[in-house]
């Protein structure tokens, strides 16, 4: 190669301003044009970017080629899939939390999949039947005992995925029982604040096969809906899938799926259909959002 040259790649880490950015010819350290500081947007890791490539295997990020999705919080794009995983004990379930995250997956196109660890100190049990009536890919996991890991890498295969919940339910540690190479850092859970120590400091893309890639992410413990744009309340019933039979079925054209005589979706959780805890949390969520106005959020950066 002579002189700079125009390549294409993956944005495999962000770190301190530099970009690592995987090519067919190598990675390379690259650094973003002063527009996208301007335009308030950052390459996040899982970008395809077009680079001017240098000889030494450094180069500028010229332009972010367009995202099927992405997320804020963690920050990564054109995830195929999202693991949402969550300790059974240590610290404990927060089903709204949850609930939150997968209609951030849902509305962005991205599959979620819940990963429920640390069983062999607890059962799933009902948590599981929970998600799993909702049609949701479920994963029974104990880095322990082994169980659920293989199950786990089957789905990783050919995807881009990303691994995210609250700190301390064990990421980095069913990570390392999938890819012993990779020994990513893991800490013990601070059992005064009943939750982990935050051992991730940035997400970094893994590649774990010829076009398969694995996120590690920060824990939160933590989450602002309003960050994600999930502030129109016509749009959040699609964010729970197992709404979608009865949407358009209920007396009022107007309904909220809260509260209202003649709801499709409330006889539904009446009947067992649709689990009590995830309708509990799609009020709250309703409850949140619903005074929002879009006029509010223009010029907003969410």
């Amino acid at each position: 190669m002579t002189g700079p040259v125009e390549l294409t790649g993956y944005v495999r880490k962000g770190i301190g301003g530099f970009y690592y950015v995987e090519t067919a010819q190598g990675l390379y350290q690259c650094t973003a044009r002063g527009k996208f500081r301007k335009e308030r947007i950052s390459p996040y890791a899982g970008d395809r970017v077009r680079i001017t490539a240098e000889e030494d295997m450094t180069g500028a990020i010229q332009e972010i080629l367009p995202r099927k999705n992405f997320l804020v919080r963690p920050p990564v794009a054109n995830l195929d899939r999202l693991f949402l995983v969550t300790s059974m004990r240590d610290p404990a379930p927060e089903p709204l939390i949850l609930d939150k995250t997968i209609a951030v997956a849902e509305l962005r196109g991205i599959e979620p999949v819940l990963v429920f660890t640390k069983t062999d100190l607890e059962e799933a049990g009902e948590l599981e039947r929970t998600y799993r009536l909702a049609g949701l890919r479920c994963c029974v996991v104990s880095s322990v005992t082994g169980q659920g890991v293989e199950e786990v890498r089957a789905l990783l295969e050919g995807k881009i995925s990303a691994f995210t919940g609250n700190s301390g339910v064990g990421k980095s540690t069913l990570l390392n029982a999938l890819f012993p190479q990779f020994q990513l850092k893991t800490g013990e859970v601070s059992q005064k604040l009943g939750r982990g120590r935050h051992t991730t400091r940035e997400v970094e893309l893994y590649k774990i096969g010829e076009d398969s890639y694995v996120a590690d992410t920060p824990g939160f413990s933590t989450f602002d809906i309003e960050r994600y744009q999930l502030t129109d309340k016509e749009e959040l019933p699609h964010g729970f899938r197992e709404f979608a039979p009865y949407l358009g079925q209920c007396q009022f054209s107007s309904c909220s799926h809260t509260c209202e005589k003649g709801c499709a979706v409330l006889r539904a959780v009446e009947e067992g259909k649709i689990a009590l805890s995830r309708h509990r949390s799609y009020v709250a969520m309703y409850q949140e959002i619903k005074d929002v106005k879009q006029w509010q959020l223009k010029n907003k950066n969410v």
